[in-house]
């Protein structure tokens, strides 16, 4: 890389191509698999109640059903990304969606209790690969606007759960079960459909040193956006990196005058497996910001599933403690307009999102949001009427809603493009976690007449989100993306 060459690198060649038609395709594409895997979640809280029901489960057979899609998700999320940052964006989310397909289909036809588990964990396992599909669709995103439009994708989620509750509301009172299950697995087969046309991530291309294939990409997107790339040659950002570091060498006569050698991309830590790329996560540069973040994950996914799953409980006769018997034949009747109204509240979350994600930043957002579902759950801990109690979730859900859509934008803004997915597949797999417990909590300490203490338990992570986001060492607003380790700097 000569001094006089003109140059530019993948952030900047999209900064000057600015948000089009590309990137609207992409983000339709990437929408859809957020589509499916908010119906695949949103399903939980009406097919849990409705097997109980009909096959006679206990609460916490009927609990298991949702935990074990969390914890396929949590080997699903930390797998896909490694995969992803291994052999590309695309193939990560290609095995993702087969696997969704598939398994969520045949769950319909589940002759048993036990053939219900095992196909629910592989949907979840299908569905840990989330987190490629965001980190895919952020890499195509000028720096300026990336954060208002990872709140446009988020709001795709949104409508999965939307979408469902009012797919439950019609389907389950006439069909079943078995037909919310089978027509809840098709939106993951339209990623199958159109998966030829998915482009793979030039940033990605660029870091595996396949140049000639990211200015390709970077040429189509100009010709979609009707706009041009720059003038020169297309860099990936750790060759400037090492320009500069070599030119300060120099410069200050600390070593011989003789060039440092530019280190392959594929060379580089972007070729890292498991548990090289954990061991680089926890790394002195990134440990802090890692730690934090499975935190805040942990917190997020604990409190918005808890909350989805607190709806159709709390709704389903179990506010008030009663015989073991009258809750047995109420648990099925779940009230489908509760769960649809507190489903909007996901509308103004992302709206909320939206507004303050660019202004105020990253870490004052989420930290407001999380204290302010506090204040949100704390009356839930007493019984109230029917109307107040679903109101204050919609309150609560409209904050954690914020929460989860800015924490999937800040946590691919904190790590570079080699371990980008699987940094927030680790972190997602450690929100699986809560995932995972949430439902013992939501189903089981309301069934066993301990609304109070499951409700404190959700006001206590929250706060503690809310502290840990506080804590985190720097802001991403307005940053560039980076593509290695050494690059990341901690600033204000």
């Amino acid at each position: 890389m000569g001094d006089n060459s003109p140059s530019y690198t993948v952030d900047e060649a999209l900064v000057v191509m600015g948000f089009g038609n590309f990137q609207i395709l992409v983000l339709a594409y990437a929408g859809m698999g957020w589509v499916s895997e908010a119906m695949e979640m949103m399903l939980l809280s009406f097919v849990g109640p409705a097997v109980q029901s009909k096959w006679g489960l206990s609460s916490g057979e009927e609990s298991l059903i949702t935990s074990t899609v969390f914890a396929g998700m949590l080997i699903g999320a930390y797998s896909w990304g490694i995969v992803s940052d291994k052999h590309g964006r695309r193939k990560g989310f290609l095995i993702t969606a087969m696997v969704t397909a598939m398994a969520g289909f045949l769950s319909a036809f589940s002759p048993n209790y036990i053939f219900l588990i095992v196909l629910r964990c592989l949907v979840g396992i299908g569905l840990g690969g989330g987190p490629v599909l965001s980190s895919w669709f952020l890499e195509f995103i000028p720096a300026p606007n990336r954060g208002t439009w990872m709140v446009v994708f988020s709001a795709f989620w949104t409508l999965g759960t939307i979408f469902e509750a009012s797919l439950a509301w019609f389907v389950m009172p006439t069909l079943g079960w078995r037909w919310l299950l089978a027509l809840s697995s098709l939106p993951s087969s339209l990623l199958l459909l159109f998966y030829k046309v998915a482009p793979e991530s030039p940033r990605y291309l660029c870091l595996k040193g396949r140049t000639t294939d990211a200015v390709n990409i970077l040429e189509k997107i100009a010709r979609m956006n009707g706009s041009k790339l720059p003038v020169g040659t297309l860099v990936a950002d750790h060759q400037i990196e090492l320009h500069k570091i070599d030119n300060a060498l120099e410069d200050t006569h600390l070593l011989s005058p003789r060039r440092i050698e530019d280190v392959p991309p594929d060379k580089m830590d972007s070729t890292v497996g498991g548990i090289s790329s954990l061991l680089m996560l926890l790394s002195p540069k990134l440990v802090k910001s890692t730690l934090l973040l499975w935190i805040v994950f942990f917190g997020n996914a604990f409190s918005y599933y808890g909350l989805v799953l607190l709806t159709s409980e709390l709704s389903a006769g179990h506010s008030k403690c009663m015989p073991h018997k009258l809750q047995s034949e109420k648990s099925q009747n779940v009230s489908y307009r509760d769960v649809f109204i507190t489903s909007f509240a996901e509308l103004p979350g992302l709206f909320l999102a939206a507004a303050t994600v660019d202004k105020l930043g990253r870490k004052f957002s989420m930290s407001a949001m999380f204290f302010l579902s506090c204040i949100f759950l704390l009356p839930l801990a007493f019984h109230q009427p029917e109307g107040l109690t679903t109101w204050l979730l919609f309150g609560a859900r409209i904050c954690i809603t914020a929460t989860f859509t800015v924490v999937y934008i800040y946590a691919p803004e904190i790590y570079p493009t080699s371990i980008r997915t699987t940094g927030v597949g680790i972190a997602s797999s450690v929100g699986r976690i809560g995932g995972i417990l949430c439902p013992l909590v939501a189903v089981s300490l309301v069934h066993g007449c301990h609304q109070t203490a499951s409700v404190l338990l959700f006001v206590t992570v929250a706060l503690i989100s809310g502290v840990c986001v506080l804590l985190f060492p720097f802001e991403t607003k307005g940053r560039d993306l980076k593509d290695s380790v050494s690059q990341n700097r901690v600033t204000p």
